[in-house]
């Protein structure tokens, strides 16, 4: 993957996909720096722990990075949250805090990792967008609003960063079997292992993605094999639509 003795940090490093971005990064000879509220158990060079929600610590993380990695070479944009149901149901606690992680955090990571990557000469940005950003689906709106932010901020920093020598691209998953995903179902009062059987029943390739699934696709994107994607928003979604 061309990424040996490369820098990255990673949002959210401690949920399921999180995690496995920086295994997989790790395991290709990336130096890698975790930012998520809790570490105590994420494989990484670097814990950054912190609230995204704080604009001071999401802007500093960059910077933070490069100094304790020498260098920074990879911003993966993982943090998120969902919340669940339609507008007349959701709280303004459920709007501000989808903004400020989903949205407010990833674009001041990326505005001040951009200038440290530029001044090296390059370097790659990946967020995790969502199918649901690209293809809105019922019942999730804020989710849906705010994931489709990410994937059209995505579209313009590529344009707007490509001289730099800077790569912006994002991938969209559809459901994926994280520790949040079991969750939500637990929230509703239902079984996950049930749900999640039921879920694959409805994907063309047999299954939900499994997190290592999506690490795979962030790690080409952040390699020089994506060397000519730039602006563009990855469906990795077993086959199924956005229903």
């Amino acid at each position: 993957m061309t990424l040996e003795n490369k820098t990255a940090l990673v949002t959210g490093a401690a949920g399921g996909i999180g995690s496995a971005i920086c295994r997989k990064l790790r395991a290709n000879g990336v130096r890698v720096a975790a930012a998520d509220r809790e570490l105590s158990e994420c494989e990484a060079e670097v814990h950054l722990p912190g609230d995204l929600t704080d604009r001071t610590y999401a802007s500093g993380l960059p910077q933070a990075a490069y100094n304790a990695l020498d260098g920074l070479d990879i911003l993966i944009n993982n943090a998120g949250i969902i919340r669940r149901g339609p507008v007349t149901t959701s709280t303004d606690e459920d709007f501000d805090l989808s903004i400020a992680v989903n949205i407010e955090a990833p674009f001041q990571l990326s505005r001040a990792a951009i200038p440290i990557m530029a001044a090296q000469g390059g370097g790659a940005i990946v967020n995790i967008a969502s199918c649901w950003g690209v293809h809105p689906g019922p019942n999730h709106a804020i989710y849906c609003m705010s994931k489709a932010a990410i994937a059209s901020l995505t579209r313009c920093m590529g344009r707007d960063h490509a001289h730099q020598g800077i790569r912006i691209n994002a991938v969209c998953p559809n459901e994926v079997d994280t520790p949040m995903l079991r969750s939500g179902f637990e929230a509703r009062g239902l079984d996950p292992d049930t749900a999640i059987a039921d879920l694959d029943q409805s994907v063309p390739l047999g299954h939900i993605a499994q997190p290592e699934e999506i690490a795979d696709v962030v790690l080409f994107l952040a390699s020089d094999q994506a060397r000519y994607l730039c602006g563009s928003l990855i469906e990795a979604n077993g086959g199924k639509a956005v229903a």
